[in-house]
């Protein structure tokens, strides 16, 4: 450890080096521009260029302090061949200035000759460490030329992909990517041929054996000391464990949603229940009225198939987008909450655009509408107000599309500021119970719908509230 620091401050210099074998390279630079000097009688007349070029030499290759050796070496060899009388130490004075000038030339050039073997060296040690982080990181990192061929391929690439580094080099990027998802590659190489860089973005890669990975991909243009655009390079990361935890949590918050629904769905079913059964047992007293009471059971019947189909509407879970009619299914969710609202006494404003429709998951815009009634009747007193409204609209931004925007508005408690921030961040809650999964799954549903949500909140005591807006796209386009 105590040799670092001289290892820093000069690098050029070889540990396997010994300072005789340094010093004597560097008197044989000297006799060797003595030998060059002496051989072709056009140097006679400016002997310090070729010894010059040996304090460089000696800079260069074997250190600052051979290089200073070999300018004093140079000096005397100077004055003592080269300045008449020859074989002498005597120096005029107008020698005197060329050999100080030449002293101070060859330090110079021997500092800078120095400094660039120095730049060199620690490039190449930092080009060594970032290939030593590459070739070991757990993240596939390849790149490729303009033209998609893989130029390099790390061992993480390999862990992921199952292609060795002999296999992968020189084929196509193709052989990575599925088949329906090469025009998106295509596409890239494109715009990284301009010199535009790909964002990061989630997407499916396929495996040597056939199989399919879920990763989340960055692409970056691959540039040239000259700046121009000679490949691309490309990270991949394999979430598919992280997919796999985030499917669970939502399917474990399905279920604690149905679960809170348990109480008012049994409340639901055993008003009419105990209608059916007063119905029948009034039929069987009164013959001549029993088609008039068993129609009304019957009634109280479907009634019970309704809240049961509307039960159903949670748990389902289609492979495939449908059409929804958004008011009906915020107004069947609303139903199941009747007692939980009304137990607060809350009173609840509708506004519903019949005519509302959107493709999607008919189950999960249901859990959607229930997370956010659940939680605005929490942050209410009695006697609070929930107002909800269902209208076509058209986007805010970006393509403007044509769509479908719920509001839920209440006058509870208000979200305070530091809060508003991570209310759909997973596990984050600020109720003194729950798993802190609602808004982050309700997010989610809402971003695979292609949509938006948007929060407005303020703990004023004079105005309080909550309000969350979505938007809803008519023809959605799903994501993950």
């Amino acid at each position: 450890m105590a040799d670092e620091p001289e290892n820093a401050l000069s690098p050029v210099r070889s540990p396997w080096l010994p300072w005789p074998v340094r010093y004597g390279g560097s008197l044989l630079a000297v006799a060797a521009a003595l030998g060059v000097w002496s051989l072709n009688p056009l140097m006679h007349r400016d002997p310090f260029s070729i010894f010059v070029l040996a304090v460089v030499f000696s800079a260069r290759f074997l250190g600052f302090g051979p290089a200073l050796f070999g300018t004093a070496l140079s000096v005397a060899v100077i004055d003592y061949v080269a300045f008449e009388p020859h074989f002498s130490f005597s120096v005029q004075g107008s020698d005197l200035a060329r050999l100080l000038l030449f002293v101070f030339i060859s330090v110079l050039a021997a500092s800078i000759a120095r400094a660039r073997s120095q730049a060199e060296v620690r490039a190449d040690q930092m080009h060594e460490r970032m290939a030593a982080i590459v070739e070991s990181s757990e993240d596939a990192i390849y790149s490729s030329t303009r033209d998609g061929l893989i130029s390099s391929w790390n061992q993480g690439a390999e862990k992921l992909y199952g292609y060795t580094v002999r296999e992968a080099l020189g084929q196509s990027v193709l052989i990575i990517v599925p088949p329906e998802l090469a025009h998106e590659t295509r596409f890239h190489l494109e715009l990284l041929g301009r010199g535009e860089r790909v964002q990061t973005y989630q997407t499916q890669r396929r495996r040597k054996d056939g199989s399919r990975v879920n990763i989340m991909l960055s692409v970056s243009p691959l540039r040239n000391r000259r700046g121009e655009v000679i490949g691309a390079s490309a990270i991949a990361s394999d979430i598919t464990s992280q997919l796999r935890a985030e499917d669970a949590l939502r399917r474990n918050e399905k279920l604690a949603t149905a679960g809170r629904l348990t109480a008012a769905i049994a409340h639901e079913i055993n008003n009419p229940l105990e209608a059916i059964t007063n119905l029948l047992y009034i039929a069987r007293r009164d013959p001549a009225r029993a088609d008039q009471h068993l129609e009304m059971a019957e009634r109280e019947v479907q009634r019970i198939a309704d809240i049961a189909q509307q039960t159903l509407g949670y748990v389902r879970d289609f492979s495939d987008a449908r059409p929804v009619k958004v008011s009906l299914a915020l107004e069947e969710v609303l139903q199941l909450y009747t007692l939980k609202l009304n137990s607060k006494k809350i009173q609840t404003k509708k506004e519903f655009d019949g005519a509302c429709e959107v493709l999607g998951f008919d189950g999960e815009l249901r859990q959607l509408f229930s997370n956010l009634i659940v939680n605005a009747a929490d942050a209410m007193q009695e006697g609070g107000c929930l107002r909800l409204r269902v209208a076509p609209v058209h986007e805010w931004s970006g393509d403007r599309r044509t769509g479908v925007r719920v509001i839920f508005a209440d006058n509870g408690t208000g979200i305070l500021p530091e809060d508003r921030a991570r209310v759909f961040e997973p596990f984050y809650t600020t109720k003194d119970s729950g798993t802190g999964l609602g808004l982050w799954l309700s997010e989610g549903i809402v971003r695979k719908h292609g949509g938006q949500i948007r929060l407005r909140s303020s703990t004023h005591p004079a105005h309080r509230g909550t309000v969350f807006s979505i938007f809803l796209p008519a023809v959605a386009t799903t994501v993950g």
